[in-house]
């Protein structure tokens, strides 16, 4: 419990508990609903004519790319200072109710109701930098939420730009916008004459096993989407042959993530609910992107087989069964710091070309054959991983979950 004179000592001189806080979990709620309407414009993107695919599909990939932002540097915010504190609870339930507000207008963010999608993204990327500048005066972190409040206003300028104008204007700023903050993430949020300098312990001290446990809970959030999925799929017709075969293997897929998320250890250490298992790599927020992103694509992927599973199939129903678990396996590759003692392990990059590779002949089979064949080629690739894992580093992690 914090107390009222840990509360006074002022934001910059808390520190992040080494555990999520219910607040967080609460916060994670709203991204179950976000999840599942991305979900429903992957379905979408499949159903619509060909020659409009790709720009459809880019629309998604923003709306995703958008949300994981919001969702990234929330779980940052809170690992760095204490999440019990009533003013950072605070900010926490604003940024909530405006992913609350993002994730309704999800379907016509390209139409109507750009302005209010734009204006709504601004105000959280905006308003937190402004809080912690405004939270930190004397402190040395102040600078970097300076320059970070810097870098979102200027892209705030380009997300109204776009939701003002509409049409393909409306794609050409908000994609521009979401580049000026990737970028920023990735380079630190460098500005003129100041530049990018690496953070120092005194302006920003993150709790690696906070934020550890935060991309852990989302993980399973996430998963619980290829589960979701499939269960609604199958309620609707009922135990037919074809559904129940596609949901044993979404079920089979769901534990092959599992497995490989938690089991493969690049440090040898056994993970733990905690998350000390797992050290994050300085690119884990991009890795946890494409983690989410291939889950959310194979949970659409087994949904539409479900659904439809008379042949034949149609290739972009193959790419994204197939490119789901290609996504997933190049993320969870780079999750984690490389050392010296502990190499990165190849079975995964090995795995996804496999699934590469076998994706294209799929195009002549059945769709249910097509969802076994993903989740048994899955399945091999955890128990490659395994086997390569358990030599690669001399023992068989045994984590305890």
């Amino acid at each position: 419990m914090l107390t009222r004179t840990g509360f006074f000592r002022g934001l910059g001189d808390s520190r992040s508990t080494s555990s999520a806080t219910v607040l967080e979990l609460l916060f994670d709620i709203v991204y179950v609903f976000a999840l599942a309407r991305l979900a429903g414009r992957v379905a979408d993107d499949l159903t619509i004519v060909r020659h409009t695919l790709l720009s459809e599909a880019g629309q998604t990939v923003l709306f995703f790319t958008a949300m994981w932002m919001i969702w990234s540097l929330n779980a940052l915010l809170s690992s760095t200072y204490d999440p019990r504190r009533p003013d950072l609870q605070a900010v926490l339930l604003a940024t909530m109710f405006g992913t609350l507000v993002l994730a309704v207008t999800l379907p016509q963010a390209f139409g109507q109701r750009g302005v209010i999608f734009a204006c709504t993204y601004v105000v959280i990327q905006v308003g937190r930098p402004l809080f912690l500048v405004l939270a930190l005066r004397g402190h040395p972190g102040r600078a970097f939420a300076l320059r970070v409040l810097t870098w979102h206003a200027a892209s705030g300028v380009l997300w109204i730009s776009g939701g003002i104008s509409g049409g393909l204007g409306r794609g050409v700023f908000w994609t521009l916008a979401l580049a000026l903050e990737l970028i920023g993430a990735a380079t630190t949020y460098p500005l003129p004459r100041k530049g990018g300098r690496q953070l120092t312990n005194s302006e920003v001290t993150v709790s690696q096993e906070h934020l550890a446990e935060r991309y852990n809970q989302f993980f399973m959030i996430a998963l619980a989407e290829v589960v979701l999925e499939a269960g609604a799929a199958v309620s609707f017709p009922g135990f037919t042959t074809g559904g129940t075969i596609t949901l044993v293997a979404a079920f089979v897929t769901v534990v092959s993530f599992w497995r490989i998320y938690f089991y493969h250890v690049g440090s040898g250490r056994a993970p733990t609910p905690s998350g000390e298992g797992i050290q994050l790599s300085r690119w884990a927020s991009y890795s946890l992107l494409l983690i989410v992103g291939g889950i959310i694509c194979t949970a659409v992927g087994f949904g539409q087989i479900i659904e439809d599973p008379h042949p034949p199939i149609d290739w972009a129903l193959v790419a994204i069964v197939f490119g789901g678990p290609v996504l997933f396996l190049i993320g969870r590759s780079f999750l984690e710091r490389e050392s010296r003692n502990a190499p990165r392990c190849r079975a995964l990059f090995l795995g996804a070309a496999a699934l590469v590779v076998a994706a294209p002949p799929m195009v002549l089979f059945p769709p249910v054959a097509v969802a076994a064949v993903a989740a048994v080629t899955l399945a091999g690739i955890t128990v490659f991983d395994q086997r390569a894992h358990k030599h690669g580093h001399g023992a068989e992690t045994n984590p305890t979950l």
